[in-house]
């Protein structure tokens, strides 16, 4: 395997184990500042996993693997929303606090605004050496 793709997935699962065993705090709706706020100048590590603004991930709102839809009403609604939409984390400043958890996936359609929504920028990776890739 490509190790910059061993790096990407190892930074990925390092986010995900950071984020599933964090608390859900943030600025949330109930702070009052309806603004998104910069990070501390202290803060190291993934930081605002929530609050502040949604987060636009690369993921299609899709189906999980082994979903089957019920039938009738609730399955035709909820159907339709999985078609053409990118999926959204991590709550914004007008989330209300008990709206968010870390399995949360809101959703929207990439070319609509959503209320307070943007990007993760991640910095590389230092590389460990200089060599060449033999992987294939």
């Amino acid at each position: 395997m490509n190790p910059r793709r061993i790096a990407a997935l190892a930074s990925l699962l390092c986010l995900a184990l950071v984020a599933s065993s964090a608390a859900v705090e943030g600025n949330f709706r109930e702070g009052g500042a309806l603004r998104a706020l910069p990070a501390h100048a202290d803060a190291q590590g993934a930081c605002q996993l929530f609050g502040d603004a949604w987060e636009w991930t690369r993921s299609a709102y899709a189906p999980y693997p082994g979903f089957v839809p019920i039938t009738g009403a609730i399955g035709e609604y909820n159907g339709k929303f999985m078609v053409n939409q990118m999926v959204l984390r991590g709550g914004s400043c007008f989330t209300p606090r008990g709206h968010v958890r870390v399995t949360y996936r809101n959703f929207w359609h990439p070319h609509a605004r959503f209320q307070v929504t943007g990007v993760r920028v991640k910095k590389p990776l230092a590389r460990a050496h200089a060599s060449p890739s033999r992987d294939p």
